[in-house]
């Protein structure tokens, strides 16, 4: 995908960038290429490839919510700032918080945010579950993409999600977590608003986008203590 379909296709899903958004992008792929070459930020740094499976695939997200319409918007596991740094230049309103248990990744976030020169986003080193004691019930959206399990996943997000908001996580494959999933939100207090599965232009590769809402506050239980998410996971 090169940059100009790139932005036909963003076009698809009601975006329109400004000159210094698409400048902002290119400047943020420079970046991730001249420091994966010293740290693993992504497999994938084909120019092409970077804004298909990485700047247009953060941007899909738009098919399950309105953004411009979204205040506060958290980003577990954000790696190298997919989707949570690419929706953060796209859509300026959202305050953005980006998660990762890598110092090394958020450090790299943090000097993307600096030479960019974004305001109201902040990324952090730190486990979601931790994160999750004091930021219970804070955001209008949680979103991850491609991180874990859906059964960790949601234990590890509904309780940072504002009761009436929505955790989306963005999945390839889920055929097999899908099946269990609508008793582990029972428990966290979320149900399945509606999953919007769509292909990727040009690569054709399947893509799911599962909107949960939050009807209630999740128990103070949750999130465990992730050696016993992952050795117990909810059914």
């Amino acid at each position: 995908m090169s940059q100009q379909e790139f932005i036909l296709e963003i076009n698809q899903l009601g975006i329109t960038l400004t000159k210094h958004q698409e400048e902002q992008l290119e400047m943020y792929y420079q970046l991730l290429v001249h420091y994966n070459q010293h740290m693993n930020l992504t497999g994938i740094t084909e120019k092409d490839m970077v804004y298909l499976k990485h700047f247009y695939d953060s941007l899909t997200l738009e098919k399950a919510i309105h953004l411009e319409k979204v205040n506060t918007l958290c980003d577990i596991g954000t790696g190298a700032g997919f989707p949570g740094l690419v929706l953060k230049i796209v859509f300026p309103n959202l305050k953005i918080t980006l998660i990762d248990s890598l110092n090394k990744r958020v450090e790299f976030l943090k000097v993307v945010i600096q030479k960019l020169e974004l305001e109201n986003i902040e990324a952090i080193h730190m486990r979601a579950e931790e994160f999750a004691k004091s930021h219970r019930e804070e955001f209008d959206v949680v979103t991850s993409r491609a991180v874990a399990n859906l059964s960790i996943l949601s234990e590890l997000s509904l309780p940072l999600v504002r009761d009436g908001g929505y955790f989306i996580p963005m999945k390839a494959k889920m055929e097999m977590e899908i099946t269990t999933l609508n008793s582990i939100l029972t428990k966290l207090n979320g149900k399945i608003d509606e999953i919007i599965s769509f292909d990727l232009p040009y690569e054709h590769s399947i893509r799911n986008l599962i909107k949960v809402k939050k009807v209630g506050i999740t128990n103070l239980k949750y999130p465990r203590k992730f050696q016993d998410i992952k050795k117990k996971p909810l059914t």
